[in-house]
């Protein structure tokens, strides 16, 4: 099968054998015994005869010829419709139909359909780019959002935990707590779900470390701080460094942010916050439980015994009101509550009742 190349060639030379005005009837058989053999020459001698009719308006078009008749053969390839010879044609001698009829019909090509227009390739390049930076977006955010650590660590009733977490923080874990902990490359998030802990905040500040409690956070870039949940109230604590205390909004109003320096501890409730300002010494005595102790400073007994009761499975309960009002004070090992109870009953008008799973404090 002869190439379209070749097919294109062809058909230029059956018209310019027919333009030469000599045409036979039996030049006009063969010409239609070529066109009938294949679809291919009927379409490129159609394409061709259209054009030879149009080079009238080729000439007006392309070639800008002011002289009547088709323009000459070298102008065609610098013409609109894209027509143009071989190289080695053209500087060939001109053959015998280009002498007569002034054109070299054979000499047509017509040149290969563009693959795709400036704006085609222009809109390619930038949908490649559109596509470049989702990638480099997605990257950047997946970089920034992916976890790098994420884990669930927890105590039971009387054990202590120390937490070494992955970017050099470290959590200590009270009696019966629980927390969440999702670290990635832009947040440090933690939940507290249950208990008490306290945070050495290592220092970062492109990562503010966050802990979510009872619909506050407590913010903090690098420092020290505890953070215990009683259902919906929060008491915060901070021994260094600086904190800053958010509370969800209510009823649709913003609420104040508490900024909290060292040695304040913070109330927060249904009913507010309450901030305390004292010393960083009385701050770091109310986290002396994660050296086992427990200090009470004119502290009523109904308070001091729930402080043990967080530690002990065996409770304390206090018998009655008078019992609860009395002040106590002193440091105290939590894991002790037989030595508590029994100084008690011997510097305090309180009845001690032992049972096997509680004891039970009565005024005297």
């Amino acid at each position: 099968m002869a190439s379209s190349r070749q097919i294109e060639r062809d058909a230029a030379q059956w018209l310019a054998r027919r333009e030469r005005g000599d045409w036979s009837a039996l030049e006009q058989a063969e010409l239609d015994a070529w066109l009938e053999a294949s679809t291919a020459h009927r379409v490129a001698f159609l394409r061709l005869d259209a054009a030879w009719a149009q080079s009238d308006r080729l000439k007006a078009l392309g070639a800008g010829s002011a002289s009547d008749g088709v323009p000459a053969r070298g102008q065609w390839r610098h013409s609109s419709f894209d027509l143009q010879a071989p190289r080695a044609e053209a500087t060939a001698e001109p053959s015998s139909t280009q002498a007569a009829t002034g054109h070299d019909a054979a000499a047509l090509v017509f040149a290969p359909r563009r693959s795709a227009g400036r704006g085609g390739r222009g809109l390619r390049y930038a949908a490649v780019a559109v596509l470049a930076l989702v990638g480099v977006a997605s990257f950047w955010g997946w970089q920034r959002h992916a976890v790098v650590e994420q884990a669930s660590y927890r105590t039971a009733m009387g054990d202590l935990s120390d937490v070494a977490l992955a970017d050099g923080s470290q959590a200590t874990l009270s009696s019966d707590s629980r927390i969440e902990v999702a670290l990635s490359r832009s947040e440090r998030h933690v939940e507290l779900q249950q208990g008490e802990a306290f945070f050495d905040v290592a220092k970062d500040a492109r990562r503010p470390f966050a802990v979510v409690a009872g619909g506050r956070r407590v913010i903090a870039v690098g420092t020290r701080f505890s953070v215990r949940r009683e259902g919906a109230d929060l008491r915060v604590v901070v021994t260094e460094g600086t904190v800053r205390l958010e509370s969800e909004p209510v009823g649709g109003r913003r609420q104040p942010t508490s900024v909290l320096p060292a040695g304040s501890t913070a109330f927060a409730s249904r009913s507010g916050v309450l901030v305390r300002i004292g010393s960083v010494e009385d701050a770091e005595r109310q986290v002396d439980w994660r050296r086992g102790y427990l200090v009470f400073r004119d502290t009523p007994l109904s308070a001091a015994a729930a402080e043990f009761n967080r530690y002990n499975a065996r409770k304390i309960v206090i018998g009655d009101a008078a019992a609860g009002e009395l002040r106590v004070g002193g440091n105290f090992r939590w894991s002790n509550t037989e030595v508590f109870v029994r100084l008690l009953e011997q510097v305090t008008p309180v009845r001690v009742e032992h049972h096997p799973d509680r004891i039970v404090l009565h005024s005297r």
